[in-house]
């Protein structure tokens, strides 16, 4: 086969966007991540009024969370390899629009059916964005500058993950506005990056030879994680942990996906290029984006709960109780991607910030129904601090060591396992949180719940308001111990991250952007010899 290389392609910087330009477009980029990591995280604080409104139990509470993340989590690799093949801008656009039209079915949504539903379409909508927000930035950015705006980019990750619920919280404490507006508050701000994203995001057209999808591929994968995600959510609330369901369940999402690794063993464009995970850095840093999704994901998506069922406070309180730790993770997040920039050496901080994770989580699971806001403040500010180390810095050594052409599918592949995490994360100890409040709620009231507890009842979120004070002073305690007990859970996750970490090997960061190096890369295979 022959192919022509034109001249200004061999011409390395050629077409670079200038720091202006990238700020305009990362504007368009941050304004869609932010809506996308909101739309996760937003309905924390509303979860109580929303499950009382529509009727829900324990478990929709879960599901309403944990069914964006799913189908957020399943299409990441989808979006992810059609980056690297077809027009990165559209299919932005593409993804910002799916989600617009998640979030109108949900804000105006009749029941928790279609709720579910409209979660789907958002997750869906979400997946592609968070997964190619990185992407765009990396073909934009060199390594060795990625920091400078990783560090804001990992930053408006935070922000929008933990800010969420004091967003939901204040709109659900305003009267004229109400829990739907959790939904619908993201609509105009979609819009608003697609706009920016049409005006400001230029990237150099990319032709490529026919190409075609591994649709069975992203099937079987997708299929496989779903079947798995659904039984971490059940287990242990609909069905026992050791029960056929899980045999059935988990076999049959397990045999989906080695029957998908089959598949992209020898498909031509496989979704997940098996051979990434022969570099030992992607390996490594796919590992610890599981372990700190659940760890995080698993163990914060619940303090919203705890600040409202165990410490009595309203929405919007509770809301803005998770300030600490967004300031927290901006502050470290800032501050290393500037320092990684400066001086272009990166293990460090990731080494840091896992060992801050793992003592915030250890911080955290000593909180009751007793902890102090000062306290609790504290504990949180340092998970943020280790968070914010660690999470996009993750990213960023995975796509470092990568040629140009793989940056699409080892940045969806990172993305995908640290939110295959979250919602394994949020799912198994969602699981694990109404299991121990049956049970404690059955061990400290026994016959003043009229036998409600280990029954069908217990699985309902209690309403504070209409408990008599002896059962809410119980209620309140129970919920304090179960949400320490989580962090417990979680804190070996965060270990493990920590060990995973420190064998990741250091290198120096490219000075060429991803399209740099991609130009580079297809010249010398065209021309050998040409640098």
């Amino acid at each position: 086969m022959t192919a022509t290389v034109p001249a200004e392609t061999l011409k390395v910087g050629a077409g670079r966007m200038s720091r202006r330009e990238v700020l305009q477009a990362l504007s368009g980029l941050m304004v869609g991540m932010f809506v996308s990591i909101l739309a996760s995280t937003v309905v924390a604080n509303a979860l109580p009024r929303i499950i009382a409104d529509l009727n829900g139990t324990q478990t929709v509470y879960t599901w309403i969370v944990t069914t964006e993340l799913l189908a957020m989590t399943a299409t990441v690799p989808l979006w992810g390899k059609m980056a690297d093949l077809y027009n990165k801008k559209l299919l932005i656009q593409l993804s910002l629009g799916l989600f617009v039209v998640g979030s109108l079915i949900a804000g105006l949504t009749p029941n928790v059916e279609v709720l579910l539903v409209s979660r789907v379409v958002q997750g869906i909508g979400a997946g592609g964005m968070t997964a190619l927000a990185t992407i765009v930035m990396a073909a934009m950015i060199p390594p060795r500058e990625l920091g400078r705006y990783a560090g804001i980019f990992g930053a408006v990750f935070g922000v929008g993950t933990i800010a969420g619920p004091l967003i939901g919280g204040v709109l659900v404490d305003t009267s004229w506005l109400g829990w739907r507006w959790c939904f619908l508050i993201g609509v105009p701000f979609t819009l608003l990056s697609i706009f920016l994203l049409q005006r400001t995001l230029h990237l150099p057209v990319t032709r490529r030879r026919k190409v075609k999808i591994d649709w069975l591929g992203a099937l079987l994968i997708t299929s496989g994680v779903s079947t798995v995600l659904v039984w971490s959510s059940l287990a242990g609330n609909k069905f026992a942990w050791a029960s056929g369901w899980t045999a059935l369940m988990v076999g049959g999402g397990l045999a989906l996906l080695a029957l998908a690794v089959w598949v992209e063993s020898r498909a031509d464009e496989p979704i997940v290029p098996l051979d990434i995970f022969r570099n030992r850095t992607v390996s490594l840093t796919t590992i610890a984006s599981i372990l700190v999704g659940v760890a995080m994901f698993g163990g914060t998506v619940f303090l919203s709960q705890y600040f409202q069922l165990s410490l009595g406070k309203s929405p919007t309180v509770a809301g803005l109780m998770s300030l600490p730790m967004i300031l927290g993770l901006l502050v470290s997040s800032t501050v290393a991607g500037q320092l990684i920039t400066k001086y272009g050496r990166w293990k460090r901080y990731l080494v840091a910030g896992a060992a801050v994770m793992v003592v915030g989580m250890l911080l955290l699971a000593t909180i009751d129904a007793e902890t102090s806001i000062l306290l609790l403040s504290v504990y949180m500010a340092v998970l943020g601090v280790g968070v914010g180390m660690l999470m996009q810095n993750l990213v960023l050594a995975a796509q470092n060591d990568v040629p140009a052409h793989e940056l699409g599918a080892a940045t969806s592949v990172l993305t995908f396992f640290r939110s295959m995490g979250g919602t394994i994360g949020v799912s198994a100890l969602g699981a694990v949180l109404a299991n121990r409040v049956a049970s404690l709620s059955a061990e400290k009231l026994g016959p003043l719940t009229g036998g409600a507890p280990g029954g069908e009842g217990s699985t309902e979120v209690p309403d504070l308001s209409a408990l008599p004070e002896p059962v809410l002073r119980i209620i309140q305690d129970v919920y304090g111990t179960a949400t320490g007990e989580l962090f417990l859970v979680a804190a070996p996750f965060a270990v493990l991250a920590l060990v995973v970490v420190l064998f990741i090997r250091e290198k120096p960061l490219h000075t060429l952007s991803g399209e740099e190096r991609r130009a580079k890369e297809e010249a010398a295979a065209v021309l050998p010899g040409a640098h």
